[in-house]
């Protein structure tokens, strides 16, 4: 009864707060104060007259966040503690254990330990499920049980954890943890700097840097920017970054809103490192918002060979505004344009399927780089020079949302010795037991063509669809999920370098993944090859 009063609550909160947020608030002051007015009444009726007895601070965090669904994923309510981990993750400074956690109704995960730091010391290893902090069960938690694990330098939290099957305790004592923009740069050979830039934090551009000017005094003539997993961040950073390689007063980003004051020109402001250096940056399906600015820009403007897979297509610019009691909206106010003038958002937020799901972009538009080249708008960034590996589809997409690919590095971890990393592959007889593992795991998936065979044979149509007809759609349900099982030989490369990356962080964390790459990684590798190429280098860029 409570879950029909809270959806009833939802409908005139939706109609207020999208109204508030838009710009229409001074030409529709009537209709804003109406519908003010009509919540106002309607949740305080509720309250005070409901049967039982309400939450009335649960009932708004309901009504606010089913609200903000219907738009975009980015537009997000941010309470007290969710503004305090903002500020965090922008300045990349905070104090805890040092760890990626993944968090679930029931337990917290253990994504991956920072080496050295507290979570590190302490033992605990990637796939941990912690269930209890301190006196508190996870699971009896309402907030988000992660901020149990922060506190101040020096104190302790116990924190209780299971383990391949088995129940274990220890003692973590919290530290002040900085998160780097750039944990790892390296001279690939002689001549060629590598810099992995994973996100853009307070620390980016200055990080960035610091890595481009020691590379270059260690005799680097050309760079390779690491942008792949890289899920962006502060616009300004994104800027600053590009502004590295190119000149003082580059048109970066445009962005447009239908509010006059977002509409802005981001030019570089400073002087750059190197305007000539031979570049590449690497790009992913994972590499969203800022780091589809530069990896844009600096394509745009020719200025780098982008190389990997398309990239995510978050062309959608958010800013916090401040609520009451500490709280915020983090809001979508407009849309960014590379300098060559396209957008690269690549879902449609404002117009879905049947089934309320975000469609792809359709409507895609040509545009010219600086030296003529053809790009494209409304799907990501697409790169120069495309990697197979790097590609995702329906299934891989699948496989990580599911945790399968993370789940099956944890078991290979506890049963496999340390494998020798310089040589290190996933064979076929390990994809074949990972093949086992995924039939006997209960890890499925639904396709769209199954949700529309699904939807299909819901539909009241017994009048035409006779029961032989109803028989060959069941048959092709069956089909279909056979085949998604074999389709893991078909995108056997893909997930196998999904599982490579995922087992050598398990024994050597990403410092040694990284130093795995300069020798392995297939998009490395053709990058430095076309580095080494000054005159196919610049036939891609001319």
């Amino acid at each position: 009864m409570k879950k029909l009063i809270k959806k009833r609550v939802i409908i005139p909160v939706f109609a207020l707060v999208f109204i508030v947020v838009g710009s229409s608030f001074k030409s529709d002051f009537f209709e804003i104060a109406k519908q003010i007015e009509i919540f106002t009444t309607l949740f305080k009726e509720l309250n005070m007259n409901y049967v039982d007895e309400t939450n009335p601070a649960e009932l708004m965090d309901t009504a606010i966040k089913s609200m903000l669904e219907g738009l975009d994923p980015y537009t997000r309510f941010l309470n007290e503690q969710d503004v305090e981990a903002y500020k965090i993750s922008n300045a990349g400074e905070y104090s805890g254990i040092g760890a990626i956690v993944r968090a679930y109704d029931d337990k917290l995960v253990i994504v991956e330990p920072y080496k050295g730091n507290p979570a590190d010391k302490a033992g605990l290893k990637a796939g941990d499920e912690i269930i209890k902090i301190g006196e508190i069960d996870v699971k009896d938690f309402k907030d988000n049980a992660t901020e149990l694990l922060k506190g101040a330098n020096n104190t302790s939290v116990t924190v209780t954890y299971n383990r391949q099957g088995e129940t274990k305790t220890t003692s973590i004592t919290r530290e002040a943890i900085e998160v780097d923009a750039v944990p790892y740069y390296k001279m690939v050979n002689e001549k060629t700097g590598y810099i992995v830039l994973a996100k853009f934090n307070k620390k980016a551009s200055e990080q960035t840097k610091a890595a481009l000017i020691d590379l270059k005094n260690k005799g680097a003539q050309k760079i390779i920017l690491d942008l792949r997993g890289n899920p962006g961040g502060l616009l300004s950073e994104a800027i600053n970054v590009t502004n590295l390689f190119v000149p003082k007063g580059e048109l970066i980003v445009t962005t447009k809103s239908k509010v006059k004051k977002f509409n802005s020109e981001y030019k570089t402001k400073n002087a750059p490192v190197d305007t000539e250096i031979p570049l590449v940056v690497l790009v992913n399906g994972s590499s969203a918002s800022a780091s589809e600015i530069v990896s844009g820009g600096l394509q745009d403007l020719d200025r780098a060979v982008v190389i990997g897979a398309r990239s995510f297509g978050k062309g959608l610019v958010q800013r916090p505004l401040k609520l009451t009691y500490g709280t915020q909206l983090k809001v979508t106010i407009s849309r960014y344009y590379t300098p060559s003038g396209r957008c690269i958002q690549s879902l449609d937020y404002w117009n879905r399927d049947a089934a309320g799901n975000a469609v792809k972009t359709t409507d895609i538009h040509d545009f010219k780089t600086r030296n003529g080249r053809k790009v494209q708008d409304g799907g990501g960034v697409l790169p120069d020079v495309e990697i197979a590996a790097l590609k995702t589809n329906t299934l891989t997409t699948a496989l990580l949302r599911e945790n399968a690919i993370f789940n099956y590095a944890t078991q290979f971890y506890y049963k496999n010795s340390v494998p020798d990393v310089a040589n290190f592959e996933f064979t076929d007889a390990h994809f074949e037991a990972f093949k086992t593992y995924i039939k006997s795991s209960g890890f499925t998936f639904e396709t769209a063509t199954e949700k529309a065979l699904n939807k299909a044979m819901t539909l009241n149509d017994t009048d035409l669809l006779d029961t032989q007809v109803q028989e060959k759609y069941r048959e092709l349900l069956a089909e279909i999920n056979i085949k998604k099982i074999t389709g893991l030989d078909k995108s056997k490369k893909e997930i196998k370098k999904q599982l490579e990356d995922e087992i050598i962080t398990r024994y050597f964390y990403s410092q040694g993944l990284y130093d795995y790459f300069l020798t392995h990684d297939e998009a490395i590798l053709t990058a430095t090859e076309l580095l080494n190429d000054a005159a196919k280098y610049k036939s891609i860029l001319k």
